[in-house]
């Protein structure tokens, strides 16, 4: 058993079941790709994925030090796709077309320095 993490081994597809794929990697020694490892994203249904007798490239995860079972992946051989939402076109809050500026606040701001004045001053009187 010369296998090490990282490896990149060919071997076939010796069994589906609904958790992962059993992948033959020789004549004495299989290893399992979890369903979590199969591809990016959701996958479906494994049966539709793959066949039995199917060759297939994978990478070696993980070999349990006790058990010797070896952990396989396809994922890690193939880069993600994209998935994020397109970006929805930027809202602005104010009116483009118009240019006023801060010309409202600017003559707005004296009336509202005086109705502050004025609850100030009420507030002292209560």
């Amino acid at each position: 058993m010369g296998y090490r993490i990282g490896q990149k081994i060919t071997g076939t597809v010796t069994g589906i079941q609904p958790y992962g794929v059993f992948v033959s990697l020789d004549a004495t020694v299989q290893g399992l790709i979890h369903i979590s490892e199969c591809g990016h994203g959701f996958v479906k249904a494994l049966d539709e994925q793959f066949k039995v007798g199917q060759v297939l490239d994978v990478l070696v995860l993980d070999i349990d030090e006790y058990t010797h079972k070896i952990s396989l992946s396809l994922r890690a051989l193939h880069k993600a796709q994209d998935l994020a939402p397109q970006r929805a076109k930027k809202h602005y809050w104010t009116n483009r077309r118009i240019h006023i500026g801060f010309a409202p606040i600017a003559e707005r701001l004296p009336r509202w320095t005086e109705e502050a004045i004025e609850d100030l001053n009420k507030g002292e009187n209560v």
